[in-house]
């Protein structure tokens, strides 16, 4: 299981995915560009102390990252377009969790690219989570069904 942030805007949802995935033992692809400067010197300058506790992959580009993306594994985004509740999608160990940017989400292009688009019901009349706490509770859920409880 992976997370993927594509061209994040916002510094501080960046930092929280990071942790998020340093706590849960899970790596982070980074796709540019971003809003702000992604480099770990940047993030340290943050205090983003968990840092050294997350294995972080970088990309330029869309086009870059898919060529790192090694098969079976499968590209999920979470999208407010999606028609699967991510609550009835059934995950799989390797799956790589995209959340796009705070501003725009993902383009098209990177939509036809994806495997899956799922999507977390709201109550009618509200848009959207904020991107760092929809990956958390999407990720939780991946989690579970994945890995053996203890």
């Amino acid at each position: 299981m992976r997370l993927c942030l594509y061209q994040p805007d916002i510094p501080q949802n960046a930092g929280t995915s990071l942790r998020l995935a340093a706590c849960l033992g899970v790596a982070v692809d980074l796709i540019g560009p971003a809003g702000f400067d992604m480099s770990d010197r940047a993030f340290k300058r943050a205090h983003l102390d968990y840092l050294d506790h997350v294995v972080i992959t970088r990309h330029e580009s869309f086009a870059a990252f898919q060529l790192t993306v090694a098969k079976p594994a499968r590209l999920v985004l979470l999208t407010s377009r999606a028609t699967t509740n991510y609550l009835d999608f059934a995950f799989a160990d390797d799956d790589i969790l995209m959340l796009g940017r705070e501003s725009a989400g993902v383009p098209d292009a990177v939509h036809a690219a994806v495997d899956a688009r799922i999507g977390i019901a709201l109550r009618p009349g509200l848009r959207s989570l904020n991107v760092a706490v929809a990956g958390a509770m999407v990720l939780g859920e991946a989690l579970r069904q994945v890995r053996p409880r203890p």
